[in-house]
């Protein structure tokens, strides 16, 4: 773990928890039409103890980035709500939220992780890449989108 943060499930409606995901609905407001964001479509609902997880992670303290995951079927689920605050980037948030996420899922038996991604985001492909998720097929609303990237990573037990 990065010095100075930490990463924790908190309520999707938590004051900070919808302070982090209002700022990357801005960010992607400015990168795409209304049409090619799918981020709202994530409620409370999904991230419910057994279905999925929300993750707030903080920086000495302060919320600077979220994550999250949902179960699209018992052995895969999709990572939602990425995010780190502009003042964390570049320091390893995302890619610990990412690693938190991921042994999350596991532990509920998914072996897929899937997700969706935006082609103007290119520090989460590149995020996304380095951690291993490899590029796949678009699913859902997402195959019809010109402006999705989709990625899987298999992960297995240790």
């Amino acid at each position: 773990m990065l010095a100075g943060v930490s990463i924790a499930v908190e309520s999707f409606e938590s004051a900070d928890g919808l302070r982090l995901v209002v700022a990357l609905d801005v960010e992607l407001g400015a990168l795409y039409p209304p049409e090619n964001r799918f981020g709202a479509r994530f409620t409370a609902h999904h991230a419910e103890e057994g279905r999925g997880t929300f993750l707030v992670a903080r920086l000495d303290g302060l919320a600077v980035g979220c994550g999250a995951f949902t179960l699209l079927d018992p052995q895969t689920a999709e990572v939602k709500r990425m995010f780190a605050a502009p003042e964390a980037r570049g320091r390893g948030v995302g890619h610990a939220v990412l690693r938190e996420l991921e042994a999350r899922a596991q532990a509920l038996g998914v072996g897929r992780l899937v997700l969706e991604t935006g082609i103007h985001q290119h520090d989460a492909i590149r995020l996304y890449e380095r951690a291993g998720y490899e590029r796949t097929n678009c699913w859902g609303d997402y195959a019809g989108s010109a402006t999705s990237v989709c990625y899987q990573k298999l992960v297995a037990e240790d």
